[in-house]
């Protein structure tokens, strides 16, 4: 949490009857107001209440280990009130869990949203599973597998941004939306694989991270580098840090300027301003060729394969569109939100694949999926090292080390707020619900730090199958994810259609309608059905049904249909769905005054007629 000095005394805080009641160690409250300047001077406050009978606030009576040890104590009432941009703003999963008792106000500067929307999640996906993706699927099979599933995130974004406006102080957000709106147990299923994707992302990412660093030492054991990672992103999720959102921001300005680096340095070396290799041109789209594969068959195959590894990459892209629909005019930042991602997947997905796959040919031995190879690196790293540029391969090897740690510190962080999310709702023990007083959800942490320690399977020789299970298990959780979010807007607009409400009450309607949903519930059920298929009959197998690469492959779809079937049969309700004339539209639901929001649309059409070229500019494409 937050430290600084503080703004008066405590003291000043406590009433006559506090101290009069003391005496009998009843627990009554003493509040701490702590006041801390921000980056554009304004003043952001944290507020929280401690027993009074154990002496937590009085410096005088208390050691430093006191209040450490009674800081694990539970939390009677916690009130959060915070000005300016702060820890929980960085991390959209915040959004998704509204502490018991608190009261968030949250003013996100715009400066933190713009790199949230290109940068954020960007880590084992992109910068390191794409070596596998790019192995089995070939440079036009990433491609393409990246460019469909970019395609259904648009869709996505604006579904999740109507309801996010919508349902704004609903517990659980996008995870809660199919409860009440399709039915509680894809709902439950859904969300409870949602949360096993971030538990299983923070050890994926710590595997990440060893991975990369044997590309300077392989004689140290790959243990010693999980230990200090591990230790590393526990102490500061269980410290915090009032610096938190300025070094999430830091974090992903090195990922753009590392981009940005790679895309000049990398269209030099391929016209042969830089390297030993001259002009290369593309040589690697025609050998080995742009697919993994010698029959149409096998390179379909091919395209199939990367979907999954897409998916992953495009991980918590969902979140912006929350982030979004806390701003001040959410009607303008949501829109905006969605067009940064569509720059994001185009200028940093995209294209940088595009110029992997100019640079690095997929039978590299350095690849990871060769097997031909002790060390294998990230493709972004291979693409400038084996052409014989020097110093820059450490330099990006070392922001992707920052962007793996980053995404797992978030993971972390992440997982045990949606377990406690969970717990909210109902969908997990009410113990996970046990949260401290500096705000830490301590047993939905205790858990995701033991699936942490998966990460140490990293010194074993199964470590990449190891890499290859956990990114199947959270690749395909984002598919149910994001094709719940739309069947749940879907459905939304069905039930507002049964019950004769007007859309006019909506204060953000999404700019495709249902048909950008509908679009992304086909191209995720398509998606599903190929991966199944690839999954069962591996590219490089003979034809024949491989049962171990199936699971290792497909095993989120076995763990949704337990949890699915196993709610049903638990609350023995058997209905596929929720019909739309009962679906709940007035509990949580904030609705908006259609004349207001009519007029408010007017104004702004009046004024960007009268607003200079290049803000109409601005506005068109910001």
């Amino acid at each position: 949490m937050m430290n600084g000095a503080s703004s008066s005394s405590d003291k000043d805080f406590i009433s006559p009857a506090i101290s009069d009641n003391k005496q009998n160690d009843k627990s009554d409250t003493i509040i701490n107001s702590e006041g801390f300047t921000s980056n554009d001077g304004e003043v952001e406050y944290y507020e929280k209440t401690y027993s009074n009978g154990d002496d937590y606030g009085d410096s005088s009576k208390s050691t430093v280990w006191r209040r450490f040890k009674d800081s694990f104590k539970r939390a009677d009432h916690v009130n959060t009130n915070i000005h300016g941009s702060a820890e929980l703003e960085l991390n959209p999963s915040q959004s998704l869990v509204p502490e018991k008792g608190a009261s968030l106000k949250r003013d996100i500067k715009k400066r933190h949203v713009i790199m949230m929307s290109l940068a954020t999640g960007i880590g084992t996906g992109l910068l390191v599973g794409n070596g596998k993706a790019l192995y089995t699927g070939g440079p036009a099979g990433l491609t393409i597998g990246y460019a469909i599933m970019g395609s259904c995130l648009y869709g996505i974004i604006q579904a999740a941004g109507e309801l996010a406006v919508a349902y704004p102080t609903l517990t659980g957000n996008f995870n809660n939306y199919p409860s009440f709106l399709v039915d509680p147990a894809l709902c439950f299923a859904t969300a409870t694989l949602y949360c096993i994707q971030w538990l299983c992302v923070f050890p994926l990412e710590i595997i990440s991270a060893a991975i990369t660093i044997q590309y300077w030492n392989t004689s140290i054991n790959p243990d010693v580098w999980c230990v200090i990672f591990y230790v590393v992103i526990i102490v500061i999720n269980m410290c915090g840090s009032a610096g938190y959102a300025e070094a999430d921001f830091f974090f992903n300005t090195c990922k753009v300027l590392m981009f940005a680096g790679f895309f000049i340095l990398g269209i030099i070396i391929n016209c042969g301003g830089a390297g030993n290799d001259g002009y290369i041109g593309g040589l690697y789209w025609n050998t080995p060729g742009s697919f993994n594969g010698e029959t149409s068959i096998a390179r379909f195959k091919a395209i199939v394969s990367t979907l999954v590894t897409a998916a992953f990459a495009f991980g918590a892209t969902e979140s912006v569109a929350l982030t979004a629909s806390e701003q001040a005019s959410p009607r303008k930042a949501i829109p905006s939100a969605a067009k940064q991602v569509l720059y994001r997947i185009f200028a940093i997905y995209l294209c940088s694949i595009i110029l992997i796959g100019f640079l690095v040919p997929y039978d590299s031995s350095e690849l990871m999926g060769s097997g031909s190879s002790s060390v294998h690196a990230s493709p972004y790293v291979i693409a400038v090292a084996s052409h014989g540029v020097k110093v820059v391969p450490s330099i990006i090897n070392a922001v992707i080390i920052i962007s793996v740690l980053s995404v797992g510190n978030f993971s972390y962080y992440s997982s045990s707020r949606i377990l406690l999310c969970l717990s909210e709702i109902g969908y997990a023990p009410k113990f996970f619900q046990y949260v401290d007083r500096q705000g830490r959800p301590l047993y939905a942490m205790i858990v995701g730090a033991l699936f942490g320690c998966i990460c140490f399977v990293s010194a074993s020789s199964e470590q990449e199958t190891v890499f290859t299970w956990l990114l199947a298990i959270s690749g395909l959780s984002q598919l149910f994810t994001w094709c719940l979010i739309c069947i749940s807007h879907v459905r939304f607009r069905m039930a507002m259609k049964a019950q004769n409400r007007s859309l006019g009450e909506l204060g953000f309607k999404s700019q495709v309608g249902v048909w950008g949903s509908y679009y992304g519930i086909l191209m995720m059920i398509l998606v599903l059905i190929g991966q199944f298929w690839v999954a069962l009959f591996p590219i490089d197998g003979d034809g024949k049904p491989d049962a171990e690469n199936f699971f290792a492959n497909y095993l989120g779809f076995p763990v949704f249909l337990a949890l699915y079937f196993g709610f049903k049969i638990y609350k023995k309700d058997w209905r596929l769905f929720i019909p739309s004339n009962e679906v709940d539209l007035i509990s949580d639901r904030k609705i908006f005054d259609e004349d207001i929001l009519k007029q408010e649309d007017e104004e702004y059409k009046l004024k960007m007629k009268h607003a200079p070229v290049w803000k109409k500019f601005a506005d068109f494409w910001c």
